[in-house]
């Protein structure tokens, strides 16, 4: 049974993605990819500045405070053209994870989130055992509704904060550890 040694993330690929895990470092790559004021119409909010955004990663990378529950962040970089295109992430506690996916503007349309998506679920199936995963879509995002399904997961009948949560398992591997 695949156990956390209390390090963080480790990188996976899908087929035309590294996913990388989240470094300060990518602040200033990110803040260009998540420029675009269109990615916060359902989410709200908007673009961040730099600054902001290292702030955010030195925060996220340091982890949890609580040792039940990991956080684990990845960049997305799309292997052809050697960029950052967006990222994903996992809130793991246990056997659950809630999971959500940004894809840059000039990316979307490509299958990018929908690849990132399902390789996150197979990643996080071998290497933290995940059996549930959560996300909470607005329903009026019918591209991340896609993506949710293409990861497994169905729309529930709950909801939080005006979002639809999704649930589901893994669904099988596509996605590899790198080494």
């Amino acid at each position: 049974m695949p156990t956390n040694s209390g390090l963080g993330p480790r990188a996976f690929t899908t087929a035309r993605l590294d996913a990388l895990p989240l470094d300060p470092a990518h602040a200033d790559e990110m803040a260009t990819v998540l420029a675009d004021p269109a990615l916060y119409g359902f989410t709200g909010g908007g673009p961040p500045d730099p600054v902001a955004l290292r702030a955010r990663y030195e925060r996220q990378a340091a982890g949890s405070p609580d040792p039940g529950e990991r956080w684990w962040n990845w960049v997305l970089r799309v292997r052809t053209e050697g960029r950052l295109a967006g990222y994903v992430q996992a809130t793991v506690r246990g056997p659950r994870a809630e999971i959500a996916w940004v894809v840059g503007v000039p990316w979307q349309g490509r299958g990018y989130a929908s690849e990132a998506a399902k390789g996150l679920a197979a990643h996080l199936a071998a290497a933290a055992d995940v059996h549930t995963l959560v996300a909470h879509i607005h329903p009026g995002h019918t591209a991340s509704a896609a993506v949710a399904a293409a990861a497994g997961l169905a729309p529930t009948g709950e909801w939080e904060d005006g979002e639809r949560r999704w649930a589901g398992s893994p669904v099988s591997p596509a996605a590899s550890p790198c080494e």
